[in-house]
């Protein structure tokens, strides 16, 4: 199969993700980029924050048309994560590509876990602004320091710490990806290596079409079942990197 071929179906697959999930595309992307298509790490982490920034922000423009987006409790997560991001994403650049990847594969599985635990029904909608900065602060290091969006935690945060309702913080999470992606990206853009704009072309313009495929999606499905569909796609991809490791 054609690298353009694996391209654009690892976007499409990636933007599905970001639309219906609000988040995910950048633990999927990091993968697909090293072991579909070739890229180093270094280039694959830094690429990865090139799509999801460019995804995330298409698929918060169609949560906001549909108002579920959370912008106060957003706000705050995305303000608190930016200094967090550029710092750690500058430490990063420093420590061994193994070290960060079995971080990112623990972070990954115990996010997943979260998700699995049953929340009973759905909370009132609630902003509590001192958990939203330091979730947002968490966050931001964990963009910087693993070249990742970090929605798979922001959605789980947002739920459990702020009580927002899955399909709120699904909607709001993009708006702290978009943010700390861009904040992290800030500090690698001599750090990426070769990018292959001639691939990250393509798979930035499949992850797009795919999210708006994914808010669709997003609107036939419970909140418990985008969870769990969320929580093993976590599991998976955590397992895939542990056993990299390893072996």
């Amino acid at each position: 199969m054609s690298t353009l071929v694996l391209a654009l179906i690892a976007g499409a697959v990636i933007g599905l993700a970001l639309g219906a999930l609000g988040g995910g595309g950048s633990v999927l992307a990091v993968p697909a980029l090293i072991y579909l298509l070739g890229f180093s790490p270094a280039s694959a982490t830094t690429a990865s924050l090139i799509i999801v920034t460019a995804t995330s922000a298409t698929a918060l423009y169609a949560h906001a048309r549909e108002g579920t987006v959370t912008w106060r409790a957003g706000a705050l997560f995305a303000a608190a994560g930016i200094a967090p991001a550029f710092l750690a994403g500058a430490a990063a650049g420093r420590l061994p590509a193994q070290v960060l990847t079995g971080a990112f594969a623990a972070v990954a599985a115990v996010a997943a876990v979260r998700m699995l635990r049953p929340t009973g029904s759905e909370p009132p909608e609630r902003v509590r602004p001192a958990k939203a900065v330091g979730a947002g602060a968490g966050l931001g290091a964990v963009t910087g320091f693993l070249g990742v969006g970090g929605g798979f935690l922001a959605v789980p945060a947002l739920v459990s710490a702020l009580g927002l309702r899955m399909k709120q913080a699904v909607g709001t999470s993009l708006l702290v990806i978009t943010v700390n992606s861009l904040a992290a990206l800030t500090t690698r853009t001599n750090t990426g290596g070769d990018l292959r704009w001639e691939v990250i072309a393509p798979f930035t313009g499949a992850a797009i079409l795919g999210a708006w495929d994914g808010k669709r999606l997003a609107t036939k499905i419970t909140g418990e079942t985008l969870q769990r569909v969320f929580a093993f796609v976590l599991l998976s991809v955590a397992a895939v990197m542990l056993i990299d490791v390893v072996v």
